[in-house]
């Protein structure tokens, strides 16, 4: 599976009735959508690859900006696709002759559900009766004998239509969206709906015990958890529950992050043989959010516990000296200084992943990776066994792509943990290269990427509502001229784009009719 973003370039900015193009949102928008001008030398971006708005209605799924663009007052649609992929396919006999073929739909690099073309068509004949043209055009139905290519590209049409179909809000939070994958979900691993318990891991160990059913969301599960550790409703959004494996050996690694419609009780128990619990983390990059959450004391508390167990588990660096004051403030149950201090830790608020290898600054290295706060963060071994400290800022990547290197087994058999990637484009002094990363938790870096960026939009956009707010009228002339004279942009947030790369060894099978579907 390729994950790809379309490179913009640094384009300049040209304001300008000529620059404006309609908006290309299935959504019915009046708004203009503006193209910026290349610089000379470039080509006119196609539409699809347009990364400035203005004035969007705010329905629209979500032409991005580059990050200067928020703080020249230009609202922030952050809405990304999500992680769907359809890597898997099996052709099956009906019960009563007749065949069919059976699609694995893969979240997160972790098989999520599997269904049929005719249920996923029912389905989009039921978004469009509610959400109308907004839905993404649906893979149109074959009336002669499918071949094997035709098959593969259905599959690869199923997986972008999915993909597409997330980008919408208000289609993901609808009730016939979670209750469509709900039942596939419950269906693909045959668990019905029932009573359960639910253990949620704290970082310090301790579990919180819940009274579920089996079909509850990982939405309905963090409120439920969140009441009973009576975390205020207004700061549950920057907590999310977790997939975690805590080895023997001690390090703690993050498997992924729980879907809001995903259900906790069903995926874990599909999940068994990688030994993983569920646990309750904060969910954002940026450390200074920290400061959101103080005036709370269940917040505060499981700032606490996280921040006590990254630095057991070696996941921060402190300084000698800071470990000293920690320790003392730890003695002294002081939690807002001890949060206060570890924030000018190293590391602090990253997410680290397990050891994995890469091809920078040359072939065959070994790498320790954190990712937060703008930056990915590494330790690179080289092959020489000399050591190199690297900081990749997130405003010089231009793309990212995570593929999947070779086929994809069943979970029990765990075999897709060695065959992911992640690579990125990035302006390294000056000219862009490529730097791949193999981890089978590509799928988490990548959506730790998307994080930083919603993060880096929304802090802009409140920022330049706040100037607004502040600045006396007198000036807001003056702040209309200094919109049209900035030209000059770095970082940007793409549209994201996932194709299929088809496996060879797929059991999608040479003629299959459509009325065997």
């Amino acid at each position: 599976m390729l994950l790809l973003l379309p490179p913009p370039l640094p384009w300049e900015w040209e304001p300008g009735r000529e620059a404006a193009l309609v908006c290309d949102s299935p959504i019915t928008c009046q708004d203009e959508w503006f193209a910026p001008r290349p610089q000379e030398g470039g080509d006119l971006p196609a539409l699809s690859s347009i990364t400035w708005e203005n004035k969007c209605c705010g329905r629209c799924p979500a032409l991005p900006l580059w990050p200067g663009e928020a703080e020249r007052g230009r609202a922030a649609c952050g809405t990304m696709k999500m992680h769907f992929s359809i890597p898997v396919s099996e052709q099956l006999l009906e019960k009563f002759g007749g065949r069919y073929v059976l699609y694995s739909v893969y979240l997160e690099g972790f098989l999520f559900c599997k269904v049929r073309y005719s249920q996923l068509h029912h389905w989009n004949d039921q978004l469009r009766r509610i959400f109308g043209s907004t839905v993404p055009a649906f893979p149109p139905k074959f009336y002669l004998a499918m071949t094997k290519s035709m098959a593969d590209e259905r599959r690869s049409q199923l997986e972008q239509y999915l993909q597409s179909v997330t980008v919408d809000p208000s289609i993901t939070n609808s009730d016939v969206f979670i209750s469509f994958f709900r039942k596939l979900q419950q269906d693909t691993f045959k668990i019905q709906t029932q009573r359960a318990s639910l253990d949620v891991y704290l970082a310090d160990g301790r579990n919180v015990r819940l009274d579920i059913q089996t079909s509850d969301t990982a939405e309905r599960v963090l409120e439920v958890v969140s009441y009973k550790m009576g975390l205020s409703r207004e700061l549950i959004g920057y907590f999310s529950l977790f997939f975690i494996q805590d080895h023997s050996n001690g390090v703690l690694s993050v498997v992924k992050k729980v879907a809001e419609f995903e259900l906790p009780y069903v995926s874990l128990q599909s999940m068994k043989e990688s030994d993983c619990t569920i646990g309750i983390r904060k969910w954002y990059m940026d450390p200074s959010l920290d400061n959101m959450l103080m005036d709370c004391r269940a917040s505060v508390n499981l700032l606490y516990m996280q921040a006590l167990q990254e630095i057991e588990k070696n996941w921060v660096k402190p300084t000698d000296g800071q470990l000293q004051k920690l320790e003392l403030l730890q003695k002294a149950a002081n939690k807002m200084k001890f949060l206060e201090l570890v924030q000018e830790v190293q590391h602090y608020g990253y997410i680290q992943l397990d050891p994995c290898t890469c091809d920078y600054p040359e072939v065959g290295c070994s790498a320790a990776v954190h990712i937060g706060n703008n930056e990915i963060s590494c330790c690179i071994k080289l092959p020489s066994n000399q050591t190199k400290e690297v900081s990749f800022k997130i405003n010089r990547v231009r793309c990212w792509q995570v593929t999947f290197l070779g086929a994809i087994t069943q979970p029990k058999d765990q075999g897709h943990e060695q065959t992911l990637e992640l690579r990125f484009e990035y302006n390294d002094s000056d000219s862009w290269r490529w730097i791949v990363f193999y981890t089978k938790q590509a799928f988490l870096l990548s959506s730790c990427l998307k994080k930083i960026i919603s993060e880096q939009l929304m802090k802009a956009t409140k920022g330049d509502k706040e100037m607004q707010i502040e600045m006396p009228e007198s000036l807001k002339s003056k702040k209309s001229s200094v919109q049209q004279s900035q030209i000059a942009h770095s970082g940007f947030i793409p549209r994201k784009r996932i194709l299929v790369r088809p496996n060879k060894e797929d059991g999608v099978f040479e003629k299959i009719r459509e009325e065997d579907l």
